[in-house]
């Protein structure tokens, strides 16, 4: 059986964003990539791409052959650290970083999520409409990195440049190298950023994560400053772009859903069962990917070691094999193990905090501004690799 060390080609995030950027869809009832293949396996030249909830769950849930490690390109020079370490190094590295995302410190965040999001709709309520992507979803989530972090207000502007020059460099119009260089010269800023950081914290440690960076040990040894550099890289990407995605595709559904949004408003209490469904329906990361450590057999299609596995969450969310009348949306669903934080154990680290934001600004959205929808002649598109709004424009009663 032949082996591999390494992938045969990394995922080279930006220029796969950039090439997403002139593929947009109309709305839809849900992206075409949700769409279960004959027999939940297709081969796609060298790679395979697996959609029933069987074959997603049995390619998440064996990092020993189907392995995240080195796989993606951010322009990063140190390893993403968790994401793309496997066990037993990932093992490790989880057990250190859960209690610091575990759910009784999340939720005394709860006051402070609350007035940071209170803090985005008072610059527009008044007005009667927005530009919801680009005046909440794309700040909201940054501005709560800055609480966790301790660092003030005035650095959101930073934070969300670093982001943006990692995930969506220059424009579709440059050539792939470019927006590469640009990466590339982002990530090196994003790491001098956070060591000066950690340099400040430890010579005066505070009460934030960044201080509890600044000590953490693994075994007794204290870990490396690389290797915290490396866990605050994903922690910017991975932590403030998805829920902006999240946002953006529960807003644009619940616009143009008045009946589930009504649901919302009349009955609050049925925000966290509407979070979960609205995160199966529109799985706004639909895709993972990893690679066959040795040859593989997936659902009776071989895979050589080295190639790509595409593991499509967006359709094991909606396979019937797991969900009961998977293309309803319905706040009452029972049971919904959905896969959009994935599984196995790469399972997204920062769920928890995930779902409290997502939580609390529905929340506090329909309780101020109960009565909303699409501004006139503004259609909805979606844009890839992970699903989102760019643009999505509301309107309601001044």
């Amino acid at each position: 059986m032949k082996r591999a060390e390494c992938p045969v080609a990394k995922l080279d995030f930006a220029n796969l964003v950039a090439a997403g950027r002139d593929a947009t869809s109309s709305v839809q009832p849900q992206p075409a990539n949700h769409s279960l293949v004959a027999g939940g396996v297709e081969r796609i030249g060298d790679a395979l791409l697996v959609s029933s909830r069987a074959l997603v769950d049995e390619a998440l849930k064996n990092p020993g052959v189907f392995s995240s490690a080195d796989l993606v390109e951010q322009g990063n020079t140190l390893p993403l650290i968790p994401l793309n370490i496997d066990p037993p190094d990932h093992i490790a590295y989880r057990k250190l970083l859960n209690p610091l995302f575990s759910p009784p410190r999340i939720a005394s965040l709860e006051a402070d999520i609350t007035a940071r999001v209170n803090r985005f709709i008072d610059s527009f309520i008044e007005r009667g409409s927005c530009d919801f992507t680009a005046e909440l979803a794309e700040l909201f989530p940054s501005s709560v990195f800055l609480g966790m972090m301790g660092l003030p207000w005035e650095h959101l502007s930073t934070l969300v440049e670093l982001r943006d020059g990692l995930l969506r460099p220059g424009d579709s119009a440059m050539q792939p190298q470019e927006r590469s260089a640009i990466q590339r010269e982002t990530a090196q800023r994003v790491y001098a950023y956070f060591d000066g950081l950690l340099d400040e914290r430890a010579a005066q440690p505070r009460d934030d994560i960044l201080s509890l960076f600044a000590s953490l040990e693994s075994d007794g040894e204290r870990l490396s400053r690389d290797e915290v550099l490396a866990i605050c890289f994903v922690l910017l990407t991975a932590g403030l772009d998805t829920v902006t995605d999240s946002l953006t595709c529960f807003f644009a559904f619940l616009a143009q859903n008045p009946g589930h949004r009504r649901r919302i408003v009349e009955d609050p209490g049925v925000i966290p069962d509407a979070v979960e469904e609205l995160l199966r329906w529109e799985t706004p990361v639909p895709m993972a990917v990893r690679w066959a450590r040795e040859d593989a057999v997936l659902g009776g299609k071989a895979v050589e070691a080295g190639n790509h596995v595409m593991v499509n969450l967006g359709a094991a969310n909606l396979d019937p094999a797991e969900f009961p009348d998977p293309l309803e949306v319905s706040f009452d669903r029972k049971v919904n193990r959905h896969l959009a934080f994935g599984g196995g154990v790469h399972r997204c680290l920062g769920s928890h905090l995930a779902r409290r934001e997502l939580r609390i600004a529905l929340r506090e959205w329909h309780r101020r501004i109960p009565d909303y929808s699409l501004s006139p002649g503004y259609q909805v598109t979606y844009l890839p690799p992970l699903r989102y709004v760019p643009d999505l424009q509301l309107s309601w009663p001044a």
